[in-house]
């Protein structure tokens, strides 16, 4: 099975239509911009919005794509640019791996530069993204405040890319520890093999009670949810439960036990990870899966507490504050929002975890802007698992709300007759089963309420 880091599905943004504000060069603007590709649409009749589309992290395991996105979903792209709104998106320089949030702060702000002076001056900026390009979306218009006018984050990191290593470095240490401790978690001297070679060990404690046990308190630790296709609701077994915890540990997050891992420490300068200081049973009780773990404890016969104690006792990993500092540059958001912020999140991605969204809103509550945020969650598993329908009627809320000062009505109810007035082009979702690709679904807005980010 093939997994990216970060994979950019669905999303965008839109709201009635604006008279036309400036001059464009309509069509489609292709090119590169020192040596880095850049693709602009404008539509003929360009209402004076741009939207900035910040693309996520994809895996080393595995080719860049050549082909620059707009949006996460082709039926997003195509409504917006009927209604008139211009979309650029950079490649960065940076592809694949979490190098694209440094390449994005740089790359992005020179291709608005330039489409201001080739192009024309957008009446407004919408920064958006998703998942790392989430994360880059927040940040560059935390960094650049004049130059944008809202930000739409799908599926964002926003917990900061620090808390973001340190949650994998918990579940993989767990998995270490109790399971094969001859795997490697920083400064990896193959990274190809031990990552082989932890996918066979995470295969191997799949067969009995044991290592279901243990891969459950692994995925615990990091907030990994037992649900990895985007549109079956969480399997009843516990067995099964388990095994969807298992693909998150082995193609996702499990990104980390090699190739992503030393990339990242190669260009921090050092290990940006650590758990020293950190009490494995209080991160437990505070994890939104605990009960999944007890559950399967008692099911293997196995003592959690004791096994909670070995991870307590077991030697710690020390970050380098070189790499740290370079972690915290790029990087975790303040909060700090003098325009309308909207989140949309699935209630079951274990890659970047919904608490990650709590998280946010509680440094935008510390910097004194509460009524900039709305975030919104739809019901479903795996990351950035949004229909178009969905993604559309999150961009309508941000845009009504940059329009007249005032949040529209966000109840799910709400939302999801607006999403369902969509024709069945925007009904469609990412799913990796049966097999990957975009899948029949309806609008799944939900009420969610995410646990305490674990690691910040």
């Amino acid at each position: 099975m093939k997994r990216l880091i970060c994979r950019t599905v669905p999303f965008v943004m839109a709201a009635a239509l604006i008279s036309i504000a400036a001059p464009a060069r309509a069509g489609v603007h292709e090119g590169d911009i020192d040596g880095v590709p850049y693709r602009v649409e404008v539509p003929s009749r360009w209402n004076g919005t741009l939207l900035l589309w910040s693309h996520g992290a994809y895996s080393l395991e595995f080719p860049a794509p050549t082909d620059i996105s707009l949006t996460n979903h082709p039926a997003t792209e195509r409504w917006l640019l009927d209604h008139g709104y211009a979309l650029a998106a950079s490649q960065f320089r940076t592809v694949r791996g979490w190098g694209v949030v440094e390449s994005g702060l740089k790359d992005q702000i020179a291709l608005l530069d330039w489409f201001t002076a080739n192009v024309g001056k957008p009446r407004r900026t919408i920064s958006a993204g998703a998942s790392a390009g989430g994360l880059v979306a927040v940040l560059l218009a935390e960094r650049n405040p004049a130059r944008f006018a809202g930000v739409a984050s799908l599926c964002g990191v926003l917990g900061g890319t620090t808390g973001h290593f340190n949650s994998a470095l918990d579940a993989n240490f767990a998995i270490k520890t109790l399971v094969d401790p001859g795997l490697e978690l920083v400064r990896i001297k193959d990274p190809e093999a031990n990552t082989s070679n932890a996918r066979g060990v995470l295969t191997s404690a799949l067969g009995d009670a044991s290592g279901r046990a243990r891969l459950a308190l692994a995925s615990a630790l990091a907030d990994v949810p037992a649900r990895y296709t985007s549109r079956a609701p969480t399997p009843k077994t516990l067995a099964e439960q388990v095994q969807q915890q298992y693909y998150y540990a082995a193609y996702d997050r499990g990104a980390f036990w090699g190739l992503n891992r030393s990339d990242m420490e190669s260009r921090a300068g050092g290990n940006p990870s650590w758990n020293t200081g950190v009490d494995y049973r209080k991160l437990f009780a505070r994890s939104s899966q605990k009960s999944l773990v007890i559950k399967a404890y008692r099911e293997a016969g196995l003592s959690l507490r004791k096994d909670l104690e070995r991870l307590n006792a077991a030697p710690r990993i020390k970050a380098d504050p070189k790499a740290v500092r370079y972690m915290d540059r790029f990087g975790t958001p303040t909060g700090r929002t003098p325009w309308p912020v909207i989140t949309l999140h699935s209630t079951g991605d274990g890659n970047v975890p919904p608490e990650n969204q709590r998280y946010y809103a509680t440094q935008v509550r510390r910097a004194g802007n509460p009524a900039n945020l709305k975030q919104l969650y739809v019901d479903r598993g795996n990351h950035c698992t949004f229909s178009a329908s969905e993604e559309i009627t999150a961009l309508r809320t941000l845009l009504t709300r940059m329009d007249t000062r005032h949040w529209p009505g966000t109840r799910p109810s709400v939302l999801n007759r607006a999403a369902a007035s969509l024709g069945p082009d925007y009904q469609t979702v990412f799913d990796p089963d049966p097999e990957p690709g975009l899948h029949p679904t309806t609008p799944s807005f939900t009420l969610h309420h995410p646990s305490r980010y674990l690691r910040p």
